[in-house]
């Protein structure tokens, strides 16, 4: 792959991840139950998507076209982000926001696993150090607010849990993505975690209707915005991007919360912060210097049918 391609990639991975980073400030603002906020979450986000793909030439024929184990597949892969954004939403009702994007964004260290053993993917070892130091400087940001014992401490595991499912999620969209277009897969994926989630919120006799205005607006916030500019980016951007980028890329998402807090919510942009988000910079760059994309060779040909997706 060309620098121009490479670099086309990687912008969009980067706006991806800008979005994404107003996920935990519209959760914030929310005063719904967590599953509440996600069903709807992916509710809304799939409304959205219904207009694409009744456009979609193709989006039909691949869903009649999918296999069992297809289907099984892609309906794991919703449960899954369904489970995350359970997991993710509460966290943040027990801890703070940096501590719990910190902790979900640890995805790295469960991709680089997965995808060893699952893909037989080996990483270069400047990429391996590139991961490290942005690891590390999650920590840097979120250190003061880690806490131990109490409900800060259920909160961040609550979080990390939240990382090993959504590396799950994209995992399984790494396979299935080398054979099915974007539209039918997330549309599959985002149901599927519809459904779920507003099942669950039944079970916990959490209301589905009742809610302020407000809440509504960051509903539909959370759909178009951290979802669709967002998650929807990152599962178009797998099918050439191995899960292990993807995951270090969303590093960068505590430095654009943390902005936003502040300017948002007032919490206060720490100089610890800052140097953590100068250490994950760092690390990210490192890490997308020497870890190159996969299947470089079909991006040209598949960009060119990403309006049919």
């Amino acid at each position: 792959m060309n620098n121009t391609r490479a670099f086309s990639l990687y912008l969009l991975l980067c706006f991806a991840v800008l979005a994404l980073s107003t996920s935990a400030i519209f959760v914030k603002l929310s005063s719904a139950p967590a599953p509440i906020i996600a069903a709807y979450r992916m509710f809304f986000s799939t409304v959205l998507l219904l207009p694409v793909f009744f456009y979609s030439k193709t989006a039909f024929q691949e869903i009649r076209g999918l296999t069992k184990k297809k289907w099984l597949l892609g309906i794991l892969s919703g449960v899954f982000l369904a489970i995350h954004y359970v997991l993710w939403f509460e966290s943040l009702r027990f801890t703070s926001v940096a501590s719990s994007t910190v902790l979900v964004t640890l995805q790295p260290i469960f991709a680089f696993v997965g995808g060893y053993f699952l893909f037989g993917e080996k990483l270069k070892g400047l990429a391996i150090g590139g991961g490290v130091l942005a690891v590390f400087g999650s920590f840097i940001i979120g250190w003061g607010d880690f806490k131990i014992g109490g409900d800060a401490l259920f909160g961040d595991i609550l979080a990390l849990l939240g990382a090993a499912t959504i590396t799950a999620y994209f995992l399984i969209g790494q396979h299935l993505r080398k054979s099915l277009s974007l539209v039918p897969y997330t549309f599959i994926g985002y149901s599927t975690s519809a459904l779920f989630l507003f099942g669950y919120s039944l079970v916990l006799n959490h209301p589905i209707t009742g809610y302020p205005t407000s809440d509504w607006v960051w509903f539909f916030c959370l759909a178009f915005v951290s979802t669709l500019l967002g998650q929807t980016i990152f599962n178009w951007l797998i099918k050439w991007l191995n899960t292990s980028t993807i995951s270090m890329s969303i590093l960068g998402e505590p430095i654009g919360t943390c902005i936003l807090a502040y300017f948002i919510l007032g919490e206060v942009v720490t100089r610890q912060q800052l140097i953590g988000s100068g250490v994950i910079l760092l690390g990210i760059f490192l890490f997308l210097k020497y870890n190159k994309p996969i299947r470089e060779a079909e991006v040209i040909s598949d960009v060119s049918k990403v309006a049919t997706e």
